[in-house]
């Protein structure tokens, strides 16, 4: 398909232009996994395992989402100041 075809349906919303994507590589800056190690005292990661089973997800989930948390929390009280 030639550029300006594929512009021409997406200008036009004739029709759903993901089937014309390759989204095999596709890629997402700054989202890219980067594996760390971390030790937890024992009663922390047993309060992790209590929360994450409370809200059926794992453990690397409820941390991931705890420190996404704060980090917007920490960034949008420094835009605020």
């Amino acid at each position: 398909m030639k550029a300006e075809e594929f512009d021409k349906i997406f200008d036009d919303n004739e029709e759903d232009i993901i089937e014309y994507l390759d989204l095999s590589k596709i890629k997402r800056p700054n989202l890219e996994p980067k594996r760390i190690n971390i030790d937890f005292p024992t009663w922390m990661v047993k309060k992790l395992d209590e929360e994450a089973q409370h809200i059926g997800v794992s453990r690397q989930a409820i941390i991931k989402t705890w420190l996404a948390d704060k980090i917007m929390e920490l960034e949008h009280h420094k835009l605020a100041v």
